[in-house]
């Protein structure tokens, strides 16, 4: 549920009332129940669980839904109204719209009363700007130089910071997950690690998030990396550019590297921190889907929904077309997205490039989570050990 801007408010400062998602989330477990229960009632206790269990049709198909002989004509007449409606209504109408809204979360605007336009009350030696992508999106970006130039920043204008861009120091172009805009809490403290370490931080709020305009979907936010990255690329000299892209982020920056590749110009480096194969199977893994999976038909119709909404982000599939200096980065006790799957997708591409010492895990021991590796001591330094030895 998109959020209400307050009409007598800057339109500079994004303040945004959302429906929380505690809210959403148990209005669908009550529905849930409902429907667990009809189908218990209707067709017999975990008949339909065993079915997608099996591999078979899925409740929508009558050759696998079946309905007790010992039942009621009543009851049969209900059964099959029940099945049909929803089916239909899950189908069409309500799994869509509800799937691509858990993918991206851009509802979900936090931090609130946060002027974007001025990042320097949340982090020093950065600019707010922002970049046309096509008519109707424009992208909201924080620039953050080095803390080494710190002092140089103070005062300037964009256009020093533009100038920046090829002072030699490596850049970063941050994409991030899912919710919440640049201003995050976590966003800004590996902003911070990363500027203290010596390179330039690009924070982009995708299109639909924060204050950029136009709607998510998985081609735009990949035009929009990709964007990004050329404008960088186009200003930074000889200076190295890498994509860093964390959980959903981690699908945006390898869509972008694959066009990248097909086009002649590999991306310098490319940095996945708790990255997922694919979009399916990290929706099955995500803690608020899992209490859906016993729902009829659950898993099919979740499948069809992402593929109505064209949301794939596959990175298992990604990887097996790139060269660049690849590093995956994982927290042991992630439960967003579980180190099993990230394991996976560094084996499917460890064994697709052809230069092996190009690919590179690391994994962080418990404590740092899904979205807290930046407080790790040892993250600045794996990551500069890894770009170094690439790119020397």
């Amino acid at each position: 549920m998109p959020g209400r801007r307050l009409g007598f408010l800057p339109t500079s400062v994004c303040v945004t009332i959302s429906l929380p998602g505690r809210w959403i989330s148990k209005t669908l477990v009550i529905v849930a129940v409902i429907m667990v229960v009809l189908d218990g009632f209707l067709f017999g206790g975990g008949l339909s669980v065993q079915m997608e269990q099996d591999g078979k049709a899925s409740p929508c198909e009558a050759s696998g839904r079946s309905i007790p002989h010992s039942s009621s004509t009543l009851r049969r007449k209900i059964a099959t109204l029940y099945d049909n409606f929803t089916c239909k209504s899950l189908k069409e109408h309500i799994f869509p719209p509800l799937m691509e809204m858990f993918i991206f979360l851009n509802f979900f605007k936090a931090p609130f009363l946060v002027d974007l336009k001025k990042p320097e009350v949340k982090i020093p030696h950065t600019v707010n700007f922002y970049l046309r992508v096509e008519p109707g999106v424009t992208l909201g970006i924080w620039h953050t130089v080095p803390s080494c130039r710190g002092e140089d920043a103070k005062g300037k204008d964009r256009s020093w910071y533009e100038a920046a861009l090829r002072d030699g120091n490596p850049i970063i172009v941050y994409l991030h997950g899912s919710a919440e805009n640049r201003a995050a809490p976590h966003r800004i403290k590996l902003v911070k690690v990363l500027s203290d370490g010596g390179f330039h931080v690009l924070s982009v709020d995708y299109r639909g998030f924060g204050d950029s305009t136009g709607k998510p979907t998985e081609e735009g936010l990949t035009a929009d990396a990709l964007f990004v990255y050329e404008w960088t690329k186009a200003r930074s000299g000889t200076t190295p550019v890498c994509l860093w892209g964390h959980s959903l982020g981690t699908g945006v920056a390898t869509n972008a590297a694959r066009v990248l590749e097909e086009r002649g110009s590999p991306a310098d480096a490319i940095i996945l921190e708790a990255p997922f194969t694919n979009i399916w199977v990290a929706s099955i893994n995500y803690p608020l889907l899992k209490i859906y999976r016993k729902l009829p038909g659950f898993l099919r119709t979740l499948m069809d929904a992402l593929r109505k909404d064209k949301i794939v982000f596959p990175n298992d599939e990604n990887v097996k077309f790139l060269s660049s200096p690849l590093l995956i980065l994982h927290g042991e006790d992630d439960r967003t997205v579980p180190l099993e799957i990230g394991k996976q997708l560094y084996e499917i591409a460890h064994s697709a490039y052809r230069k092996k010492e190009r690919v590179k895990m690391v994994v962080f021991p418990p404590g740092f989570h899904h979205n807290l590796l930046c407080e790790s001591p040892t993250l600045l330094k794996t990551v500069r050990d890894f770009l170094s030895e690439q790119w020397a």
